[in-house]
């Protein structure tokens, strides 16, 4: 066949095209296990890093989780566990938050800490260039947040991309999300002087109005479905309830510690 002919070209390149796509695929299919395991990997640091778990030297990620996540279930908006055949790490929190509360299948993930039995839970949602998400464990009242983790695909640096700092999580550490008379409010994120005198607040991001935004209708989103379910927690705390009733008789908002 002569070589310099257009059917040559056009067979040698159809050849080259299937064999380098057959190379790619058995790489791919190769190296898919790895990749999966690599994304578990990393989302159950997340969750760990919003209990304050982080891994020391020696210590695995996949150890870890599994010394320390005791159990995982899905409960519905009305606080119930419901029997699901999804498992609770693999539910796409990105479609739930999408469908009514009624609907959505909302993952709880049980946290063995050294200060007691925390509550995991998974927030998503939108910042000014692209989606957000993240983690807070709660305290066992239900109410207390006790670690916070959050990220993002494509926010600003030095900007919206701070909310995956510890100076700006750190400050959601204590913030109740019910109000002393029992209303859910979850967490204000708002500027320096806007504080609010009725919920419990953090500082916005500097020059990241947008991204700060979206935590804050994040926040919102993701955590009231779960209100039913914290609500149980925060019913089973008869010291904290006490509490919260001696705040309202004083009239003492839920706001910074």
């Amino acid at each position: 066949m002569n070589r310099q002919s257009n059917l040559y070209t056009i067979i040698y390149s159809t050849v080259l095209v299937i064999v380098v796509g057959v190379v790619l695929s058995v790489v791919y299919q190769a190296l898919r296990p790895q990749q999966l395991e690599n994304i578990a990997n990393d989302t159950k640091r997340q969750i760990l890093a919003s209990a304050r778990i982080v891994p020391q030297d020696g210590q695995t990620i996949a150890d870890l989780y599994s010394e320390h996540i005791k159990d995982s279930y899905i409960v519905n908006a009305e606080g119930q566990k419901v029997d699901s055949k999804v498992n609770p790490f693999d539910v796409k929190v990105s479609l739930e938050v999408k469908k009514p509360a009624e609907e959505r299948l909302l993952p709880v993930f049980e946290c063995n800490t050294p200060d007691g039995m925390k509550y995991i839970v998974p927030v998503y949602g939108a910042g000014l260039w692209g989606p957000i998400w993240g983690y807070l464990a709660f305290d066992a009242n239900g109410d207390t947040i006790y670690g916070a983790y959050f990220a993002h695909q494509g926010e600003t640096p030095g900007l919206g991309a701070e909310i995956e700092k510890p100076a700006f999580s750190g400050q959601f550490e204590g913030k109740n999300i019910f109000a002393p008379g029992g209303d859910f409010t979850s967490v204000a994120v708002v500027k320096t002087g806007k504080e609010p005198a009725d919920r419990a607040w953090v500082h916005a991001i500097s020059g990241g109005t947008i991204t700060s935004q979206g935590v804050q209708a994040m926040l919102l989103n993701s955590l009231e479905p779960y209100a039913a379910f914290f609500r149980e927690l925060l019913a089973a705390t008869p010291e904290t309830n006490m509490t919260a009733s001696i705040r309202a008789d004083e009239g003492e908002s839920n706001v910074e510690k």
